[in-house]
């Protein structure tokens, strides 16, 4: 019989705080260096709004650049290994975990905060302890925050990565299994009946589907402005009545920026929103999926013709159904955030992975849109390739996965 039991409540201190940022910080620093990529220090966040937080990540940024050699690094990993041993939640959960006797912890996201603790605590008991690298763009980001005995991967790839940025961990530690998100493309039972699909999203059965998928606000900060790009030219080519625009917005975005646009134009955008379970405070790693949103999103690949994005694994999403992805690649003029540019996005490290740029179809302007609609070049065989780079075999990924644990 399955027991539920509620993990206490965590409050991190302000030195496991600070030793947790200037390991990401200094980690940051030194895979720049290793890639020789300045874009990875992008995903430093230095917009604080308060005082007491601009002064504490500078007082980190100040401190950071004396800690770039890696034995430097594995110093400062021990400290904080230390410090979540001090927390009166280390001891709350070690408790626990005496008493309930797990074979194994396991968790689904390496930067659960929290994680690192249960973690050390189950370390300290014996008990085995299992993760998942969550995503192909994670490692680099220097986000790693708990130690494990296994880590599961998506890829030969991916392992690689976990070696290349993090060499403490043993090769044998590491396992590739594929990713479910993927696996869930061959099950012919999470496609919605046809006719039940478009009635629901009422979406017209004689017009072909353009998916815009959206990125989350910080990724892509002007997505409203490129879906009304899309909207316009088509109007303007008079191809509204062939094309229909089915937006799914990232599970994590909660802003309702598009909501102006699908409005302007709810003749041709049509909506079809994650089911997604999310707590009150909407925190993104607190968002996971239903089973009727894997149905959802198998079902939008399934009867979508292309999907069109700013540099998502959306574009793997539809390789599985041997369907294009065309990645937007031009800045709007009046940008929502002015330093913000999506020539930035295409030189972060996991696009490295990308052997053929002609995997997917780059649309560099608005007036491209029609062109690239209607002729759809791009490599299959290189997006084949690509796909099989990232996310590897995925199937039977969910009876890998139990195997390991």
């Amino acid at each position: 019989m399955d027991t539920e039991i509620s993990i206490p409540k965590y409050k991190e201190s302000l030195k496991e705080k600070f030793l947790r940022e200037l390991i990401c910080l200094s980690r940051l620093y030194y895979n720049k260096s290793k890639v020789n990529n300045p874009t990875l220090l992008n995903n430093w966040n230095r917009n604080q709004k308060t005082i007491s937080k601009k002064l504490f990540y500078k007082t980190i940024e100040c401190i950071a650049p004396f800690f770039t050699k890696y034995a430097a690094i594995l110093k400062l990993e021990k400290a904080y290994q230390a410090a979540i041993r001090k927390n009166p939640f280390y001891d709350e959960v070690k408790a626990i975990l005496k008493e309930i006797q797990p074979k194994i912890v396991f968790c689904s996201h390496q930067r659960a905060l929290k994680a690192a603790t249960i973690f050390a605590a189950a370390a300290d008991l014996g008990i085995k302890t299992t993760t998942v690298i969550f995503s192909w763009d994670n490692l680099p980001k220097a986000r790693l925050a708990l130690r494990a005995d296994n880590y599961l991967v998506w890829s030969k790839y991916m392992k690689e990565e976990l070696h290349f940025y993090y060499p403490e961990i043993a090769a044998e530690k590491v396992h590739i299994t594929g990713t479910p998100q993927f696996e869930f493309y061959a099950d012919k039972t999470n496609i919605i009946e046809k006719k039940w699909f478009y009635e629901k999203y009422n979406l017209d059965p004689t017009k072909k589907i353009i998916c815009f998928s959206g990125d989350d606000t910080k990724t892509s900060p002007d997505d409203p402005l490129y879906l009304k790009d899309m909207a316009d030219e088509l109007i303007k080519a008079n191809l509204q009545n062939e094309y229909q625009i089915l937006l799914r917005r990232c599970p994590v975005d909660f802003s309702g920026r598009f909501d102006a646009v699908v409005a302007e134009y709810k003749e041709l955008i049509k909506e079809a929103p994650p089911l997604w379970y999310c707590n009150t405070s909407k925190d993104w790693n607190a968002v996971y999926p239903s089973r009727e949103d894997v149905k959802l999103l198998v079902s939008t690949v399934y009867y979508a013709d292309v999907v069109v994005n700013v540099g998502s694994t959306m574009a793997f999403d539809f390789a599985v159904y041997n369907k294009p992805c065309i990645f937007i690649n031009y800045d709007q003029q009046n940008k929502t955030v002015k330093d913000w540019s999506v020539k930035t996005i295409y030189q972060y490290q996991h696009f490295k992975s990308m052997p053929d740029k002609e995997a997917v179809i780059w649309l560099n302007a608005k007036e491209e849109i029609i062109q690239k609609l209607v002729n759809m070049n791009y490599n299959k065989e290189a997006m084949l390739q690509w796909e099989k780079v990232v996310i590897g075999n995925y199937k039977e990924a969910s009876q890998k996965i139990r195997q390991i644990l």
